[in-house]
């Protein structure tokens, strides 16, 4: 006899290891759809594409100049009367002015890159919340059924001993407005649930179908660290403060832009000019164009103004997002300790209910084999059935809390 207990037991944790796989297996692939098909998630990746496509454009040297001019009035040389003439000129920045633009538009695409990184860890929350609310939704259903089933069993013994004269016919009318109640609370929340199906599928950008594949009893999810070491971690892996950093690196680079832009510009031109024959002259190089490389200039910024103001502007840039990331820092220390509080809470709910359901169980046994016997405790009857129900409900509830609470950590982590 125990040898068989130990089998069953086995078997037991088997499936229900099997069914927490199952169940975790199956969000993974919700996540995975989520990723591949919401609509905001792309636009947030094509934004990151297009910052991309700044880094080329801004690394690039100015577009040359080309010239042509034509003499109304030949100039006469000695080799011959000059007709048309040639420019071409490009223009060279300060040294290191073109990879300190680069750096600000990489910095900056990186921003959007951490941006749309943080909306994917976002959409994974949101997934995971949908996705647990769902179970608490089926598993409600499943228990509000059971327990409707306890007091159609309930009723018919009132019935019972109501025709054996031990009993008022007051005791089934309190059943059936239990049941009334039970069955319009079925009604909410399978209304409820197709609510959250809508939404869980909206989620998804995918069609509904007919049914969220959910385990039979959740899993409960941990937190890896310590809970210092985990908000030393969300310091270092939240997407919203790498963005803050990329942006100061911008910045930073942005001032150094605008100081090389107030140095001297070079360009570098060649001139080619078309002569004609001279008839009158005898020179050797008669009519042979004219060609001139390379001629040299500087550009000189006079006015300072404007570049001094850039310089400001770059630096007011960085102070500021210093400070938005010491404000981002104090919001998440403030949000994570919340966030720990609700998942110390469902730990222990989970404890106290899942004792409290075993108890309420017992009682409501001990109580209906007292009203079955000698029609004696209905009330407490009534009493303790409405006791092991909401017992029941508040540790699926604490489940889903719990996983709630550390979905929510994770988008905090940036997974």
């Amino acid at each position: 006899m125990k040898k068989i207990s130990y089998y069953i037991l086995v078997i037991s944790l088997i499936l229900i290891g099997t069914t927490d796989v199952f169940g975790q297996q199956s969000l993974k692939h919700y996540l995975e759809i989520a990723a591949k098909n919401n609509l905001g998630l792309q636009a947030k990746f094509n934004d990151y594409m297009a910052a991309m496509e700044q880094v080329p454009q801004v690394g690039t040297l100015p577009e040359a100049s080309f010239a042509f001019s034509y003499f109304i009035q030949p100039v006469e040389t000695r080799v011959g009367p000059q007709k048309w003439k040639f420019n071409l000129t490009q223009s060279f920045p300060w040294f290191g002015l073109l990879n300190a633009k680069e750096d600000v538009a990489t910095e900056m695409a990186k921003a959007k890159y951490e941006a749309f990184e943080n909306l994917k860890s976002n959409l994974f929350f949101e997934v995971k919340t949908a996705y647990y609310n769902y179970y608490f939704i089926e598993k409600a259903i499943e228990i509000t059924e059971e327990n409707i089933g306890i007091l159609e069993v309930f009723k018919r013994l009132s019935l019972v001993k109501i025709e054996s004269g031990k009993a008022s016919i007051v005791d089934e009318l309190r059943v059936e407005l239990e049941l009334n109640d039970l069955k319009n609370q079925m009604a909410l929340l399978s209304d409820t649930k197709h609510v959250l199906k809508v939404k869980f599928y909206n989620l998804l950008n995918t069609q509904i179908s007919e049914t969220i594949e959910v385990p039979e009893t959740l899993w409960q999810e941990e937190l890896p660290l310590d809970k210092q070491s985990m908000l030393d971690s969300i310091y270092s892996a939240n997407h919203e403060l790498k963005s803050i950093d990329h942006k100061l690196n911008a910045f930073a680079n942005q001032e150094i832009v605008a100081k090389k832009e107030g140095l001297p510009m070079f360009t570098l031109g060649l001139d080619y000019t078309i002569v004609e024959k001279n008839p009158m002259s005898t020179a050797i190089d008669n009519g042979r164009d004219a060609f001139m490389f390379p001629s040299i200039g500087i550009k000189i910024p006079l006015y300072r103004n404007k570049y001094k103001a850039r310089i400001k502007e770059a630096t007011y840039l960085q102070e500021a997002e210093r400070s938005k990331k010491e404000d981002k820092k104090n919001m998440l220390s403030t949000v994570y300790e919340d966030t720990y509080k609700d998942f110390s809470d469902s730990n222990r709910r989970i404890l106290l209910n899942q004792k409290q359901t075993e108890i309420a169980k017992k009682v409501l046994d001990v109580l209906m084999t007292s009203y079955s016997t000698d029609s004696k405790g209905f009330e407490e009857v009534l009493r303790m059935e409405r006791e092991l129900l909401k017992y029941e409900l508040e540790y699926q509830k604490a489940l889903t809390d719990k996983n709630a609470a550390t979905a929510f950590v994770d988008y905090l982590l940036g997974n």
